[in-house]
């Protein structure tokens, strides 16, 4: 913009529009309340534009962000980066009850595998991420530390019962089920995760679940499986905006596809609850950032999470930038503007980061201002009940038959 603009004044026309807002004026004029579409490459030229890459044998200091830190604050990494660290193991806590039981049945959870910073937040606050389909990937994203492969074993026909067995008896509140990639089955793993859905309510009804799938491909059968399994909230991640799709997802993944399956899923059940995550720091403009919320909206996303990339190993893409507190806390307003019932933004937010904190309770008391006061409650799909006490917190109870 900043190049477009020195031209102008270059030309004797300091004062003309600058070539945004004479799109904006366009679309306006013919579309009123339109926003026009802007391929920003053209826009603001492409040499402005950061694409992120694989540094090898860089260090964290040495990385576009560390150098970018350096100068600004005069660290390689941002104080704001703290969380608490894991509990120890001889210590009676819900963390090692979860890595217990975990290790006895051989489930894998993303938290491990992609080697989250805030697990030991999550699993001491009754929040777990669940991966099923085993632990390796036919994709090959350039962010993510699961290990990959073109075939991997096949999926455990027993681990929907297991899995739904042991999450019951852990007794946790919120519980995210998710996957690696699976284009080697026909429908993607889309069944194993409804049968899984489908146990779980019945060893406990009260639990709410929220399904983290990948794309399947854009096959939408398989997304009308998920969807319609009994699950409370349907989960897909568009990972970043579309300019750097193709750097740093699979080849397989793309963001038009990942917006029509979103769609779909509230297609095939209008009243579920939608929710996907963006990562930032891999060299994203404001704009485009914004750009991918408009887009979220149009397909009717209510929950959208920000956080912050961190490379897992030297061999995944290097770290832009670091985005500060305040331009995550910018975005919160920008994405709650746009009409998300919800908008987790922050450095430490992962996609399932505290996931019934973030969504359950901010759910409930949005829908009890937005109705004046008449929801009182929010209904799991089964013949349970989750209230808002006086304190705040969520307790469950039995619904009436009239309920």
């Amino acid at each position: 913009q900043d190049a477009l603009n020195s031209a102008a004044a270059m030309c004797g026309m300091g004062g003309a529009p600058s070539f945004l807002d004479q799109q904006k004026e366009l679309v306006g004029t013919a579309m009123p309340g339109a926003a026009p579409r802007t391929k920003w490459a053209e826009a603001v030229g492409e040499e402005a534009l950061v694409y992120p890459k694989v540094m090898n044998g860089v260090s964290g200091a040495d990385m576009p962000a560390g150098k970018l830190e350096k100068e600004r604050s005069g660290r390689t990494r941002p104080s704001w980066f703290k969380a608490p660290a894991p509990p120890p193991a001889n210590k009676e806590t819900k963390y090692n009850e979860l890595q217990k039981g975990l290790r006895e049945l051989g489930l894998a959870t993303v938290c491990e595998e992609a080697q989250c910073p805030n697990i030991g937040e999550c699993w001491n606050g009754g929040t777990g991420t669940i991966m099923l389909l085993g632990d390796t990937c036919t994709r090959a994203c350039r962010f993510c530390a699961v290990k990959t492969d073109n075939k991997p074993p096949p999926p455990d026909p027993e681990e929907p019962f297991n899995t739904a067995k042991a999450i019951a008896e852990w007794g946790l509140d919120y519980v995210v089920l998710t996957s690696v990639d699976r284009d080697d089955l026909p429908d993607g793993g889309a069944d194993h995760f409804a049968k899984t859905v489908q146990y779980l309510k019945v060893w406990n009804p009260n639990i709410l679940a929220e399904c983290l799938v990948s794309d399947f491909a854009g096959d939408e059968k398989s997304v009308e499986i998920v969807a319609n399994s009994g699950l409370d909230v349907y989960a897909h991640n568009i990972e970043t905006v579309e300019r750097l799709q193709p750097y740093v997802r699979d080849k397989r993944a793309n963001y038009e596809q990942s917006l029509r399956v979103l769609k779909h899923a509230k297609v095939a059940k209008p009243d579920l609850y939608t929710k996907t995550s963006i990562m930032l720091g891999l060299g994203e403009t404001h704009d485009e950032v914004v750009q991918t919320m408009k887009d979220l909206r149009s397909v009717g996303v209510d929950v959208l999470t920000l956080g912050q990339y961190l490379r897992p190993t030297e061999k995944h893409l290097a770290v832009e930038e670091y985005v500060t507190p305040e331009k995550f806390d910018e975005y919160r307003q920008i994405g709650e503007e746009l009409g998300f019932r919800y908008v987790a933004s922050g450095p430490m937010v992962r996609s399932s980061y505290k996931a019934g904190e973030f969504f359950l309770e901010h759910m409930i008391k949005s829908d009890r201002q937005n109705k004046g006061g008449l929801a009182e409650t929010f209904r799991t799909g089964h013949q349970h009940v989750r209230k808002m006490k006086e304190d705040g917190t969520l307790s469950t109870t039995r619904a009436n038959k009239q309920a």
